[in-house]
């Protein structure tokens, strides 16, 4: 599991201005998610991989942290600069960070 180990902040050091990349699937991103966020499913993060700045911290939220940690260590693999966002958006709704919706209603982490 070593090779399997990632760098991962609570959703209070999430910097503001950050590269916010969130890696659920289309349902939870209709929900709710951070206002900058970029939108990449976990599944299609292979593919559209070039659409990640190099360069500069990536940080990936999803959920709760698991399929974030799967992406952040991908994504370190195969050379970026990704970060973990520990407790997903649960903490980061939990936490009082601004939420946005493509749904028309409040925003909620689904």
């Amino acid at each position: 599991m070593n090779d399997m180990t990632v760098p991962e902040v609570e959703v209070q050091a999430v910097p503001d201005g950050a590269f916010l990349l969130d890696v659920r699937e289309h349902d939870e991103w209709r929900a709710g998610h951070a206002p900058t966020a970029v939108h990449i499913p976990l599944g299609e993060l292979q593919a559209r991989v070039e659409e990640v700045p190099k360069g500069e911290p990536v940080y990936v939220v999803c959920r709760v942290g698991g399929r974030s940690a799967h992406a952040a260590a991908w994504l370190n693999h195969v050379g970026w600069d990704a970060i973990n966002i520990g407790g997903g958006m649960q903490s980061w709704h939990f936490a009082g960070r601004p939420m946005v919706s493509e749904s028309g209603q409040d925003p909620f982490v689904a």
